[in-house]
């Protein structure tokens, strides 16, 4: 993972707007999976292009926007996970969509993940996330499937298609790095289980199937990008609320999973993104990041991305002011939101910067968005985003060296 010694590098969060050509073509091979004629090519070059627009854009590690993670419709918060059900086996179709499944009911000392639509937020607001008019989606529902054998990874082509296409771009763009995402153990484990004995069991098995993804990402020479909302999102899914002490012991076995997934992969090829779900709602229930942060940092990464540009979690930048970043390490920050369809101002995004590097030391900061921007916001919108990230980034490196 590249350090700057003269500037402030740009990256962001992953998933990008796909074009109208690959939404056409995977809602195609949705109605009708044969359907693949010239989709690899097509694919291939709208990565291509993406890697030179991020590059003209001002960001110094992009990716492919996870194209290869299949988005069909513009609104769409869930191909980060849902790509992965096409790459694992011992899935099959739930009977229950996971906004429908009954609600779970936790006990002091016995924190359990209840469904998603029993989440705190929600409950709490229920009215405006049941009004259509609100602005609070997430899309159209997808069918999510649950867990009826032995879950092993299958998307070697798969992965392989992405890390060629990235490759090509990179090559095609003059540039030397760039990024894949890939999902955590916690995340891949958030649907039914009719399988495995345990949770731990059934968390491990994910992780030995994942671990296959991060080798192939790494062994190509580019950057990891370990997807996890797990870590903090699960706080608003455990009704009624846990203590922070039962909340971070259960967190502990999926933090755990994930280093066993990534043990003796090079620290320095691996980042880790921690977000609270994304989701355009009220996020009153969100568990502080003070509480989170020394869990982060156990995580065996190079680089730490997280949440720091929405009006719900901007303040906590002052975390960095109690806790110490260890040798070798970055943070990556974000300083451009998601949340919002108000771009952000370039001194506004200096200025976030600015914060951190204060605190963590200016080589040890690389400026991205707080989430993915694809599925969330307008194309255009998020275009305009990402140019506000590079040249506030600029501004920042010209009034920190």
């Amino acid at each position: 993972m590249r350090k700057s010694t003269d500037r402030i590098l740009a990256t962001h969060a992953g998933s990008l707007p796909r074009t109208p050509e690959l939404l056409a073509a995977n809602a195609a091979r949705d109605a009708d999976p044969s359907d693949t004629g010239g989709y690899a090519e097509l694919l291939s070059d709208a990565v291509a292009d993406l890697v030179l627009r991020q590059q003209r854009a001002g960001i110094d590690i992009p990716n492919d926007g996870e194209y290869g993670h299949a988005m069909s419709a513009e609104v769409d918060y869930g191909a980060w996970w849902s790509y992965s059900f096409a790459r694992l086996s011992g899935l099959t179709v739930a009977e229950t969509g996971i906004w429908e499944m009954e609600p779970v009911r936790s006990e002091p000392g016995k924190p359990v993940l209840t469904s998603f639509g029993d989440r705190r937020d929600r409950g709490r607001f229920r009215e405006a996330y049941t009004d259509p008019s609100s602005g609070i989606t997430t899309g159209a529902q997808k069918v999510f499937p649950k867990v009826t054998g032995k879950v092993e990874y299958t998307g070697y082509d798969a992965v392989a298609g992405d890390i060629r296409n990235l490759k090509s771009g990179l090559a095609a763009a003059g540039l030397e790095e760039g990024f894949l995402a890939s999902l955590s153990p916690g995340s891949c484990s958030r649907i039914a289980n009719e399988y495995y004995a345990t949770e731990e069991e059934f968390i491990y098995a994910c992780a030995d199937a994942m671990r296959e993804e991060y080798k192939a990402i790494i062994d190509a020479g580019l950057i990891v990008q370990i997807d996890d909302p797990s870590i903090a999102e699960n706080w608003d899914q455990i009704n009624p609320e846990p203590s922070v002490e039962d909340y971070l012991r259960f967190t502990e076995i999926r933090v755990e999973a994930l280093n066993y997934a990534l043990r003796g992969l090079p620290e320095e090829q691996i980042r880790f993104h921690l977000c609270w779900g994304s989701w355009h709602g009220p996020h009153t229930t969100d568990i502080e990041f003070r509480h989170l942060a020394d869990t982060l940092l156990k995580i065996n990464a190079g680089g730490y991305s997280f949440e720091a540009g929405n009006v719900r979690h901007e303040h906590e930048w002052r975390v960095w002011e109690d806790t110490k970043l260890p040798g070798g390490k970055v943070i990556i920050p974000g300083v451009v939101s998601h949340a919002t369809n108000v771009v952000e101002h370039p001194e506004l995004v200096a200025d976030r910067i600015e914060r951190f590097a204060r605190l963590v030391g200016r080589e040890n900061v690389i400026a991205s968005t707080d989430c993915g921007l694809g599925g969330r916001v307008h194309p255009q919108i998020a275009a305009a985003k990402l140019e506000a990230l590079g040249e506030g980034a600029r501004l920042a490196s010209s009034r920190l060296w």
